[in-house]
This record gives structure tokens, C-alpha cells and sequence, in this order.
């Protein structure tokens, strides 16, 4: 693959110094917390989809009866390891919460480095490859989800976007593994498999299929095989079987919702189907997608409409989710095939939600938890105010994300002067 550019290391040294200082003394009260407790249930050989009250073990009154974890396996494997390597050598807290986000840095590096040779191999100018780089590793989206808040939406995006290059670079099976392990990260990928195979199905319907036999083996193997060798009872998630549809609330349209209704309450009688509302709406986007010409830069814009529809319509969508479709819209917006107006709403519009959500707030409950409950005692008496604030903010979500998606479903324009051919591969 061709290189971008000799990258400058003071450049990356600091843009890993900032997300280290972040990631030791923050993380998410609610996320963190769970994190932490599922690393040790795993690496203690116990079921981390069955809650215990885990005072004890970390001797904090927070983990009393708390939640399970809401993720496939992969990701919960992932912190036992990490509990056996920090908390159970330390017993520090601070040093647990350092190493869980030490996988999310690594992603927010890999993926500014991916997305910079992608751009490279797409013919663009070097010093656009570099801005872009640049952009990735200091990215507030990235720095603030990712480093301070603790999510693992870079890891996911990482991933599904390295499965889009290796399909464009023919590798089907080696793509398919990799959309696989994406998936089982964090589900929110999933419309990223219907473009895959939308576009492998419009050359060869043999190859559609052989893509998604692969893509099923890897996700049994990665989802269903830890359960079987580990003796984990998967009745908790067959008890909550619908738990991730009756959620409501976050960046999606019930926040608007709440204005007028409480949506907790809508979650009686059949109004939890709300939460399958994606389902046809992706089936409308499938049939809106256009026959392209197989170039990786019409896999960009497929993933990115498809992941939009599914993100627009759900009953809950939490604002880390939105890192998924930053690199796509910085590729796209790279190579001038989107406005640069829409790159910016897909970054700003959730970190200006976030703010109003008390989200900052709650990052204190590592190193402050007395603060924040003070700081989020204060912020409560503003609920109302804030909660028009987030409503308003949802719109602008909603009309920035469905301008993207339309923009990416219609017939191409003429590509802005990015100094360089587009027609290069990522194969070469």
C-alpha cells in the first residue's frame, strides 16, 4: 500500500499522551462501572451476563447489584484479560480504569493511520492524507468518547472499515471474518453486511452467499463458542431477549418524544415495537441503494447511508455510536464526494448533545465521585431547560442525518479537485 506520508511522531506522541491523560481519572459512571464488574466476573470464571452485588471486590458502594453487560462475548473476553493484567495486580481503581481504555486508544491510532492509507491508496494528495490523519488523532468526538468516556465505538470502527477495504481489495473471506468481529464487538455495525453483500450480489450471487456463510461461521465461533467452553448460562439474555428494543431515549427522535410523553411509559402494551422501526427502514434503504461502479469509494457511501437509516430510526441511540460513521464521512469528505457542512453535524451535533446530557458530569464518577453527585445535584434542577435543549439538538440531528443519507443515495456529483486520481485501488 502507498504511503500517506512520513508521519510526524512528536504529532502522534502527543496526540497518545492526551488520550492517555484523559482515559486515567475518567470514565462513564454507568459504562465504566459495568466494564469493570464484567472483567472481573470473566476473569474469575464466572458468568458476566448474570449481575452480582460486587462490593467486596472493589469495595465501592456503586457496585451493588449492578447491571450485566449488554455486549457479545468478544468485548467482555477482552476485559477479563484485562482485569487478570491490572486489577488483580494492582487493586487500584485508577490503574483497572487506564487498562480498559488502553484497546480504545490503540483503535483511535489504528484508525487514523487506515483511514490516511486508504485516502493515499484512493489517489488523494498527501498532505490531504495527512490532514485527515491529523483530524482522527485529535478529534474531539474520538478523544471524548473514546480516551475520557471509555466506549469502544473505535474499535468497532476499525474493523468494519478495514472489512470494506480488505472486499474492495478482493479478500471476500478475509473481509467477512473481519465485519464478523466488528459485529460481535458491537452489533451497530450490522448494515455494514448489507452493503457488503448488495454489492458482492450484483456481480455474483454465489459470492453473497459464500460471504455471509463465512461472516455467520465467524460470529458463531466468536459469539456462541465462548458459552460452550466456558460454561456461561446464556438464560439472562433469553430472559431479556427485547431489552436492546424497549430502550428509548439518548440522541434518537423519544427524546422529542419526551417533550410530549414519557416514553418509559410507552414501554407497556406493544409500544416496544417502536425499537424494530429500523428493520423496514433499512429494507427501504436496501431497495434505495443504486447499482454503483464496485469502487470502495461507493462502499463508503452505501455503509454510510445504510449505518445513517439504522442509526436515524432506532428508539435508542447512545452518542458514542456516532464515531462508527466518522471515518466513512472524512474519507468521503477527503475525496470532495461530501460536504464538508455534513462531516462537521456528524461530530459536533453529538458532542453539543452530550454536554446538555450531563454526560461530562457523570465521566467523574473514577477519581470524583463526590463531585459528581454534587455537580449532577445542580444540573437536575435545570432538567427541563436542558431536555428542550436536547430535543432541539435531536432535530438537527435528524435533518443533518437524513441530508447525508439522501446525498449519499443520489447519482454522483462531479468530485471536488482533491489533486490527485480517484481511480487508484486499494488493492494496488
Amino acid at each position: 500500500m502507498t504511503r500517506f506520508a512520513t508521519p510526524d511522531r512528536r504529532i502522534l506522541l502527543l496526540s497518545v499522551l492526551v488520550q492517555l491523560a484523559l482515559a486515567l481519572p475518567f470514565g462513564h459512571s454507568y459504562d465504566q462501572r459495568i466494564f469493570m464488574a464484567t472483567g472481573y466476573l470473566v476473569g474469575n470464571g464466572h458468568n458476566p451476563y448474570s449481575a452480582q452485588n460486587l462490593i467486596p471486590v472493589f469495595h465501592h458502594a456503586d457496585f451493588n447489584s449492578i447491571s450485566s453487560v449488554g455486549y457479545p462475548p468478544p468485548w467482555p473476553l477482552v476485559l477479563g484479560i484485562l482485569y487478570r493484567g491490572a486489577h488483580a495486580v494492582s487493586h487500584d481503581l485508577l490503574v483497572y480504569n487506564l487498562a480498559i481504555k488502553l484497546p480504545v486508544i490503540a483503535a483511535n491510532v489504528a484508525l487514523a493511520y487506515l483511514v490516511a492509507a486508504i485516502l493515499s491508496n484512493l489517489g488523494v494528495r498527501p498532505a490531504v492524507a495527512r490532514k485527515a490523519w491529523v483530524f482522527m488523532l485529535f478529534n474531539p468526538l474520538l478523544l471524548y468518547f473514546g480516551a475520557a468516556w471509555g466506549q469502544i465505538d473505535s474499535i468497532v470502527a476499525l474493523f468494519s472499515l478495514a472489512a470494506l477495504a480488505l472486499l474492495y481489495a478482493k479478500r471476500s473471506t478475509s473481509s467477512a471474518g473481519m465485519l464478523a468481529l466488528a459485529v460481535c464487538f458491537k452489533p451497530t455495525a450490522l448494515p455494514v453486511l448489507a452493503v457488503a453483500l448488495y454489492s458482492l450480489a450484483s456481480t455474483s450471487f454465489r459470492q453473497a452467499l459464500r460471504y455471509l456463510a463465512v461472516f455467520v461461521a465467524a460470529a458463531l465461533v466468536l459469539c456462541v463458542a465462548p458459552f460452550l467452553v466456558l460454561g456461561w448460562s446464556p438464560a439472562p439474555i433469553l430472559e431479556r431477549w427485547n431489552g436492546h428494543f424497549i430502550m428509548s431515549g439518548s440522541m434518537s427522535p423519544m427524546t422529542v418524544v419526551r417533550l410530549f410523553r414519557d416514553p418509559l411509559l410507552m414501554q407497556q402494551g406493544r409500544w416496544w415495537l417502536l425499537g424494530l422501526a429500523w428493520l423496514p427502514a433499512l429494507v427501504v434503504g436496501i431497495v434505495a441503494l443504486r447499482r454503483g461502479d464496485g469502487g470502495f469509494e461507493d462502499l463508503l457511501k452505501k455503509s454510510l447511508a445504510l449505518t445513517l437509516v439504522f442509526f436515524l430510526t432506532r428508539t435508542w441511540l447512545a452518542e458514542p455510536n456516532v464515531i462508527l460513521v466518522l471515518p466513512m464521512a472524512l474519507i468521503l469528505t477527503s475525496m470532495g464526494r461530501l460536504d464538508r457542512r455534513a462531516l462537521t453535524a456528524l461530530w459536533v451535533l453529538p458532542l453539543a448533545f452530550t454536554v446538555f446530557n450531563a454526560s461530562p458530569l457523570q465521566l467523574l464518577w473514577v477519581a470524583f465521585p463526590d463531585a459528581m453527585e454534587s455537580a449532577l445535584t445542580v444540573a437536575g434542577r435545570y432538567g427541563d431547560t436542558t431536555l428542550v435543549i436536547r430535543a432541539a439538538l435531536v432535530i438537527a440531528w435528524q435533518v443533518a442525518g437524513w441530508w447525508i443519507v439522501v446525498s449519499c443515495l443520489r447519482r454522483d456529483p462531479v468530485p471536488v479537485n482533491v489533486g490527485g486520481s480517484v481511480q487508484e485501488g486499494l488493492a494496488t
